[in-house]
């Protein structure tokens, strides 16, 4: 299964990452950043309108190369035209082709807030993200105890960060809410299989209280599927493939966002 491939070399990568600093130096690096950018607050839409989260992305396990020359600064310039809320950038380099490089690059080009897109096991990966200039984490259930994601939670915000929690079915939306989370991904795409289906956010929707913002992610290509998450009650989706392979990036996403 490739989500259980991607956990064990993370967990090699987490083994590097702690034999090369010790914790009081991740620390030390994270407290050096520049200051973290407001990304729960930015999703907040007073309009009703449904906020973009716009992804640089270059590659999928399942569906291979989509960019591989793809250049962060160049693209987050693009989204950012476009009427893009957010960032998301995904490092993972075994799977995904990204880099740490890639986030610095894009957050040092615009001014808008930037998740870092990464399967997150340890408080180490999340000191090593606040001191690449991330202003967000991705936490997934499917790969997470209880007591991960409310550690793991509780220290991305100690460091001032957004925790994204990404939840795919009702269990692990029973799972995510008792870290009453300011913001809650809901994946559209099964991990396992790699199917995609909006109606996974359409099910699990209703089951998320105010005042917590929904997203919506995976297999969102069109404005029409836009429109029918707005009427699920979805605060903000999370786009990469379809921007990545669009011929012109930046009115793809206002296609999205609807301007």
């Amino acid at each position: 299964m490739i989500l259980d491939d991607i956990v064990a070399q993370k967990r090699i990568e987490v083994a590097r990452l702690r034999a090369r600093f010790t914790e009081s130096e991740l620390q030390r690096h994270a407290a050096e950043a520049s200051p973290p950018r407001a990304f729960a607050d930015t999703l907040r839409s007073p309009d009703g309108h449904v906020r973009l989260i716009a992804e640089i992305k270059r590659k999928s396990p399942s569906k291979g190369a989509f960019r591989a020359d793809l250049d962060p600064a160049e693209t987050a310039r693009a989204y950012a035209a476009g009427g893009a809320a957010c960032l998301s950038v995904l490092t993972d380099a075994h799977f995904f082709m990204g880099t740490l490089d890639d986030l610095r690059a894009a957050r040092l080009t615009v001014g808008l807030p930037v998740l870092r897109k990464e399967f997150i096991i340890d408080s180490a990966q999340v000191y090593e993200s606040r001191a690449a200039g991330a202003d967000a984490i991705l936490l997934i259930a499917a790969i997470l105890s209880d007591e991960q994601l409310a550690c793991l939670s509780a220290l991305a915000h100690r460091l001032g960060m957004a925790a994204l929690v990404e939840v795919h079915d009702e269990a692990e939306v029973r799972r995510a809410l008792p870290l009453y989370p300011d913001l809650i991904g809901i994946n559209n795409r099964d991990l396992k299989t790699f199917h995609t289906d909006l109606s996974v956010s359409e099910r699990l929707r209703p089951l998320i209280a105010s005042p917590c913002i929904v997203v919506s992610e995976s297999g969102i290509n069109n404005r029409a599927d836009v429109e029918r998450l707005q009427r699920a009650g979805v605060h903000a989706i999370l786009v990469g493939e379809s921007l990545v392979l669009a011929d012109d990036v930046t009115a793809k996403v206002r296609e999205l966002v609807g301007f």
